[in-house]
């Protein structure tokens, strides 16, 4: 018992923490200041081809979707020219500069968008978990632009 009470303590715990930190996040911005968010992906070496294919054909509509309605109001897919070391390497990095930080953390419309480009809701459903089997890890990094003075 007393082992479930630490585990719950400690969830609770994680939870205020990504909660304060999103609210602190939004209330530390300028409400018209756009909000950068840095995703990384590294695939299984020789699935980076297969892992690029499934992205284009079902995630990325779905990005361009919320490119279209202006929550997202800039959207970059890029991929290194030269292979880094093992520990630091990836092998595609989508940049999404939402309108701001608000919108950013706001729900998303992804799954209506999802289920309105993609009625076969089997086959996405299963090509999403092979892009997810074939990854070796993913971050996001949301970003802070300084002032250079």
């Amino acid at each position: 018992m007393k082992k479930l009470s630490y585990s719950m303590a400690l969830m609770g715990m994680i939870l205020l923490l990504g909660f304060s930190e999103k609210t602190q996040a939004q209330n530390t911005m300028a409400a018209d200041e756009t909000f950068v968010v840095e995703y990384y992906y590294k695939a299984k070496w020789g699935y980076a081809d297969e892992f690029l294919r499934l992205f284009r054909k079902n995630h990325l509509p779905v990005l361009k979707e919320q490119l279209k309605s202006g929550r997202i109001t800039r959207l970059k897919l890029e991929k290194t020219r030269y292979h880094a070391t093992e520990d630091g390497r990836w092998d595609f990095r989508v940049t999404i500069v939402f309108k701001n930080a608000t919108v950013a953390f706001s729900p998303s419309p992804e799954e209506e968008i999802i289920k309105r480009l993609y009625p076969d809701q089997e086959t996405f459903k299963k090509e999403e978990a092979r892009r997810f089997e074939i990854l070796l890890s993913h971050w996001d990094v949301p970003i802070s632009t300084l002032p250079l003075d």
